[in-house]
């Protein structure tokens, strides 16, 4: 509703177009059911190309490495991201024998003396990601990282990943980690200003916004 009313301010003050940067867009999210659609244009961008920038980067073992999705759903974006690395993927599936009864984690793929890199959308209490690490760990992974695009980290999210099996937990700075970082010292933030601020340089200009979607800007 905010942003809603700081636009109509702007039309009323004569703009001749506006354009929202939204870093992390919550409705997006799978528990939300009355999504709307859009009609107007509107640019997803990707925090693809900065994650496999950090990967090369942090990672000294990353050629070893294998990128493993915490539920099916994600299966899409570890293949991608495996695929431009060059190296495995694996995926757990989580299991339900009652409605009621706790999920039993299968992992499908060998994690067998690599290291396993997570990486998800978005982890708000980071239950999954938590038991998913302790999972590759039990299945043989040497070291285990997380790499999830927004960190929202409520509740017990910060206990539970300074309890884990972490190296790291990298997530980028859609939603503020200065406060999170203090009392966590395993969280680790990509800076995607640069992404947002070439894509607003590339609208406001007419330029093309999809050379984004598999590069970082200098």
């Amino acid at each position: 509703m905010e942003l809603l009313i700081m636009i109509n301010a702007c039309k009323i003050a004569s703009a001749s177009r506006v354009t929202a940067v939204i870093p992390c867009f919550p409705y997006a999210r799978q528990d939300k059911k009355d999504k709307g659609f859009f009609d107007i244009p509107v640019d997803n961008l990707y925090a693809e190309p900065a994650v496999l920038k950090w990967i090369k980067e942090n990672i000294p073992e990353w050629k070893n490495c294998i990128i493993v999705s915490p539920d099916a759903g994600g299966a899409k974006r570890v293949t991608s991201i495996a695929d431009r690395l060059n190296v495995d993927f694996a995926l757990i599936h989580k299991e339900r024998k009652k409605a009621n009864e706790v999920d039993r984690m299968v992992l499908v793929g060998d994690v067998t003396d690599r290291v396993a890199i997570l990486v998800d959308d978005m982890a708000d209490t980071c239950g999954t990601i938590c038991h998913a690490a302790d999972k590759l760990i039990s299945a043989g992974a040497t070291k285990v990282y997380a790499i999830l695009t927004h960190g929202i980290f409520s509740g017990p999210a910060i206990s539970r990943i300074n309890n884990a099996c972490f190296e790291a937990v990298v997530v980028t700075n859609t939603i503020p980690q200065e406060e999170k970082m203090k009392h966590c010292p395993k969280i680790q933030v990509i800076d995607i200003s640069m992404i947002l601020a070439e894509a607003i340089r590339r609208t406001h200009n007419g330029e093309s916004v999809s050379y984004l979607f598999s590069h970082v800007p200098l």
